[in-house]
């Protein structure tokens, strides 16, 4: 390793996925950063980036390990043009550092991330959403800055105060969600909001529908299906909606429309926000919309949070599907958390305490089966599934059909030849 760089030996905390460094570095500048990254292609060393640490269990091991470069101590907010509504940040910043010091301008970056302690880099590189992204977008929406540093110790700077780009592309769009396989995100610039004057939570918890019972439309018999807006009430039944889709369609703007089914017998729990000038009243007329809602300053427990579990699934689907998705799910055991407004769910299954039957003794076996059937089930709507954590790897495809891997293929091997970025962790074994 490079002189100046610090650098210890790697323990059991420090394992990504199962696999054990040698070796952790901690870089304090961009340019060491480079010096590591250089040091590791001239041994053809395999780095493993990591932020706060919180997702190193998430996806396959890593073909192989041998340095894991931890970002803390890259944890400087570097500008913030208040005017301009931009910031600039370390990679190592966490989410919560630099929403506390925007929030003393009265401005905020509208990423909600469901991970406590995730920081900037980690975020850009799993590109997790969060239930403000209906309104706002997702990570890849708010940046218009990077700075990476490639497999071969290179730097490189897409948007923002451009020095050095890789000519045809989008750093940006390509490092966001690319967990780590194609390079370091060392620094990012994203675009901010004004901090909302006021925000309000409606909350409802509506009636679960077990599989046996029947759902006429615009009876109202499911949680978010068979609802039919004032206006349509009496209409056609093309004209039928789901109360999902009439709340995301709302004249009082919401900012994000959530879900939480904590198993098959609880209460599907219903939560919307509004937030900016008049959310009080605003919110008094989506809550007219829902049936006993409640009005409140304050969000539910579980919001923005991921569900806990030890299998995590992500399952995305067009969102006028949405009960599709939920009845498709339910006899699982799982708690079922996320945006329906944006078509984003987050499915997660503890088999060894599921009183269900479809997952007791669930194993390796049996979570390959399970996935492969509830991923033909949301392919039939348009929808797809990735287990974005699992304590079983044999046998399971944790990503399902890519269209896009041909062209994901060539871009790794344009960015890292040699295989040393996180191999093996992404899809397709990138």
């Amino acid at each position: 390793m490079p002189s100046g760089v610090t650098v210890r030996q790697a323990g059991p905390e420090d394992e990504v996925a199962g696999v054990r460094p040698r070796w952790v570095a901690l870089p304090e500048t961009t340019e060491e950063v480079a010096a590591i990254m250089t040091a590791a292609a001239e041994h053809d060393l395999a780095v493993v980036p990591v932020g706060g640490g919180s997702k190193l269990h998430w996806g396959p091991p890593p073909e192989r390990c041998d340095v894991l470069l931890d970002t803390c101590c890259l944890n400087q907010v570097l500008e913030h043009a208040e005017g301009d509504l931009v910031v600039r940040a370390q990679a190592g910043v966490t989410m919560e550092a630099l929403a506390r010091t925007l929030a003393a301008r009265g401005q905020e970056l509208a990423l909600d991330v469901p991970v406590e302690g995730a920081t900037v880099g980690g975020t850009l590189a799993t590109a997790l959403p969060g239930p403000r992204s209906f309104r706002y977008g997702g990570a890849r929406d708010l940046l218009i800055g990077i700075t990476v540093v490639l497999a071969d110790g290179t730097v490189a700077h897409s948007g923002g105060k451009v020095v050095k780009n890789v000519a045809g592309y989008d750093l940006g769009k390509l490092f966001t969600g690319s967990y780590g396989t194609l390079g370091v995100i060392a620094e990012a610039t994203f675009r901010l909001h004004p901090l909302a004057s006021e925000r309000r939570w409606i909350q409802a918890h509506l009636p679960v529908r077990h599989a046996d019972e029947s759902a006429t439309p615009g009876t109202g018999p499911g949680p978010v299906q068979g609802y039919a807006s004032p206006s349509a009430r009496g209409g056609p039944p093309q004209r039928k909606a789901t109360l999902a889709t009439v709340l995301a369609t709302s004249q009082a703007e919401p900012t994000a429309v959530e879900v939480n089914r904590a198993g098959d017998d609880a209460a599907c729990e219903l939560a919307v926000l509004v937030e900016g000038s008049a959310a009080e009243s605003r919110a008094e007329a989506v809550a007219a919309l829902m049936p006993g809602a409640t009005v409140g300053a304050e969000p539910p427990s579980w919001w923005g949070a991921l569900p806990d579990g030890d299998v995590l699934m992500e399952l995305r689907f067009p969102p006028s599907r949405g009960e599709v998705v939920l009845e498709a799910v339910h006899g699982l055991g799982a708690t079922v958390r996320g945006s329906l407004a944006s078509g984003v769910l987050w499915l997660a299954l503890s088999p060894s305490e599921s009183s269900s039957e479809s997952s007791e003794g669930l194993g390796s076996e049996g979570l390959a089966g399970l996935v492969a059937g509830l991923r033909a089930r949301l392919a039939e709507v348009g929808g797809r599934v990735s287990v974005l954590a699992s304590p079983y790897a044999e046998g399971l495809d944790r990503w399902g059909e890519i269209s896009a891997l041909p062209l994901m293929r060539r871009v790794k091997e344009r960015f890292d030849p040699g295989r040393r970025m996180s191999p093996g962790r992404y899809v397709g074994g990138i």
